[in-house]
């Protein structure tokens, strides 16, 4: 991590460090709201930490590229950047196209400094989030009663994700006292529709759909008209740009920055303890 002077020296003083660029790395997507959620995001980290760089690029469809923002990077006069992959389900590896776009990017960008944070991954904290937009979306549809959820999410992940999601959908039953299966979107696993018809095989009727998506995808309007095809009562919005989400971003980066300095942190040790809040069985209009 590079020390810059961001003011001149001053007699008994000290440097201040620059901190190196953040870089949100999102799938681009030809839904508006994707680029919606990614500009949020950007905005809001920017709010609580002025002082970091922040920019947002997208692996595909939507402008502006990484490599288009490590251009801007460079050109501001910054050194380092730490690239956070905002994939909801890989846990410790990010999917093929981070590595590829990793190696491409220090080839071009030989003079600056890259590191590449672990993915955001299906934290407990998102969970909290997730259980938020389903309560709003059973408030607007007036549902009084609730018997199966299905968490949907785009893909199972890496192998680490996978466990995690799996280990979230347990959680979030548990809380809940109800049943409550995973779902994703890229054949991985079983779809929306197949979680659906477990359910209703074990006799429940009234099956709610927790969205684990970061914005409104195509996957996730897929997912979300599957479900109401087959029967679900309710389908929660994404993520979004939540608080929570703005806190896990800031942490991928802190860590990975780190490396720049060269410090062997371990990973944070992470929370099971799922925050206390009123079940979903009966949801008031």
């Amino acid at each position: 991590m590079s020390l810059q002077a961001t003011s001149p020296p001053v007699p008994g003083g000290r440097q201040h460090m620059a901190a190196p660029a953040l870089v949100m790395v999102t799938r681009g997507s030809s839904e508006p709201s994707v680029a919606q959620i990614a500009h949020q995001l950007r905005q809001g980290i920017r709010s609580i930490r002025p002082e970091i760089q922040t920019h947002s690029a997208f692996i595909d469809q939507n402008p502006p590229s990484v490599s288009q923002v490590l251009d801007q990077v460079v050109a501001s006069g910054a050194h380092e950047a730490a690239l956070v992959p905002m994939q909801l389900t890989h846990a410790v590896d990010g999917s093929l196209p981070m590595a590829e776009l990793m190696d491409k990017a220090r080839v071009r960008f030989p003079g600056l400094r890259l590191t590449l944070s672990r993915p955001l991954g299906p934290e407990l904290s998102l969970l909290t989030v997730l259980d938020q937009r389903l309560r709003t979306a059973l408030s607007q549809a007036r549902c009084l009663e609730l018997d199966g959820l299905v968490l949907s999410a785009p893909c199972a992940g890496d192998v680490r994700g996978s466990a995690l999601l799996a280990r979230r959908a347990r959680q979030w039953s548990t809380h809940h006292r109800l049943p409550c299966l995973t779902a994703v979107a890229d054949d991985t696993g079983p779809s929306v529709a197949q979680a659906i018809m477990s359910l209703r095989a074990q006799g429940r009727r009234h099956i709610a759909v927790g969205s684990f998506f970061l914005a409104s995808d195509e996957d996730y309007h897929t997912q979300s008209d599957l479900a109401f095809r087959y029967g679900a009562v309710a389908v929660s919005d994404p993520i979004g740009a939540a608080r929570e989400l703005y806190d896990l971003v800031l942490a991928r980066y802190a860590f990975a920055a780190m490396d720049l300095l060269d410090f062997g942190f371990a990973e944070e040790a992470e929370d099971e303890e799922m925050p206390p809040a009123p079940h979903l069985h009966v949801v008031s209009a």
